[in-house]
């Protein structure tokens, strides 16, 4: 459930209402929503032994920190209003608002009309949310700037269906079935933001499917089919900071294929079939601050790969099938905050891999994870030795990172052998 008020400001009434009607339905639907919501904006800790679990719980906390703000928290005056934090709506005072509104609407004789999509208005454009067993209307209002048609199992869209919304900025079609969409789908929303079509069945898109949308900053196509990319269905997206093409079946990547996306903060590739990548991957977008790489089947981390990218902050490189790291893959990256090489096949690391990660200048503050790797502990990684016991403390999943080699020192812990 999203908050129908999106980017444009409601009367504080009014989002409140939806506020409180929002969470309504998230503790219907599950007890694990607050707890999700209170954790978010924590740091990662420092000098603590965390496990497994509980690192990649709150690595994912850190991910989705690219996408708040632009899907999912849409109402700037209660997207900080959590459980526990500075100025935020403990639980008690959420149940009393909750009946003040209950209250309210039985003294107005308010009743959700569940079979018609929820319209809100507001002084900067209308807001559309449609979901089951709502019946989807045939045609919006034209000064709509925020929509949503969600859960439907649609496998098309008619080709008119934003047809006069030359205002629209968000557009939210998660889970449905969509199998395709026409290569004019989009053209009459030239002003779209943010474009969800998570968890649908595209196996491709037409050429030029987005090429008017100029404004585009979100874009996510997670768990959908797409097998293979090619660099023409990305033209005209200049202002596009966020692409999550995470979820898919993608098993190559074309050259040039981010050319043209040069605004681009956070690529999400995680959880594909990806073997190798192109060496000109990271040439084109020169602003790239968080990269997801895990959950592939990549070998080998080259040394020009990352070199194009110096000001990245978040590297995650976990659960892929890595056996080499080439000794200048990491030189340059001055403003690392976080490099997850867990669950890899690592079992040494070439000299001067690590020289340019945590030093004074860079704090690496959100720390590392190197554990889950077949470690052989012997004279080759004295390199790696050393850089722990001066990063020790930003260290996760300590009691998981062990050797598995020489036999004298199977299953010891690689910072107890870093002191032998």
């Amino acid at each position: 459930m999203r908050f129908p008020c999106s980017g444009f400001p409601l009367e504080p009434r009014v989002a409140l209402e939806h506020y409180l009607w929002s969470k309504i339905e998230l503790d219907t639907a599950s007890n694990l929503v607050w707890p999700a919501l209170g954790r978010k904006g924590r740091k990662f800790p420092r000098g603590d032994n965390l496990g497994k679990s509980e690192k990649v719980s709150r690595a994912r906390e850190h991910r989705s920190r690219g996408f708040a703000g632009q899907v999912g928290v849409r109402c700037p005056g209660l997207q900080h209003m959590e459980p526990g934090s500075p100025g935020g709506l403990d639980s008690r005072l959420s149940r009393t608002l909750l009946l003040l509104l209950l209250s309210t609407a039985s003294a107005r004789e308010v009743t959700p009309n569940r079979a018609a999509c929820v319209v809100s208005h507001a002084v900067n454009g209308t807001s559309v949310s449609c979901h089951p067993p709502a019946q989807i209307p045939r045609r919006f209002p034209a000064d709509t700037v925020y929509l949503v048609v969600e859960f439907f199992n649609l496998t098309r869209l008619p080709d008119d269906t934003l047809g006069g919304l030359a205002r629209l900025q968000e557009l939210h079609l998660s889970n449905n079935q969509l199998e395709s969409l026409s290569p004019t789908f989009l053209l009459p929303a030239p002003l779209l933001r943010v474009l969800d079509l998570t968890r649908n069945r595209l196996a491709r898109l037409p050429p030029g499917l987005f090429r008017a949308l100029a404004a585009l900053h979100t874009l996510v196509l997670k768990e959908n089919h797409l097998e293979a990319l090619e660099p023409s269905w990305l033209l005209g997206l200049k202002a596009l900071r966020h692409l999550d093409l995470s979820d898919n079946r993608l098993q190559s990547l074309p050259p040039g294929l981010l050319a043209n996306v040069t605004s681009l903060r956070i690529l999400d590739l995680s959880n594909n079939r990806l073997k190798a990548l192109p060496p000109d991957l990271l040439k084109g977008p020169l602003r790239l601050e968080r990269l997801h790489l895990e959950g592939n089947r990549l070998q080998v981390l080259g040394e020009g790969l990352l070199a194009p990218q110096p000001d990245l902050r978040y590297l995650f490189l976990n659960d892929n099938k890595l056996a080499t790291v080439a000794a200048g893959a990491l030189q340059g990256l001055r403003q690392l905050d976080f490099l997850d090489l867990s669950n890899n096949l690592l079992t040494g690391a070439p000299k001067g891999l690590w020289t340019s990660l945590g030093q004074p200048t860079r704090d690496m503050k959100d720390g590392f994870d190197v554990s889950g790797n077949p470690w052989i502990c012997d004279g080759n990684l004295e390199d790696l030795y050393g850089w722990l016991v001066a990063n020790k403390d930003k260290m996760f999943s300590r009691n998981a990172t062990r050797c598995a080699g020489p036999e004298a020192w199977k299953g010891r812990l690689l910072v107890a052998a870093e002191s032998h």
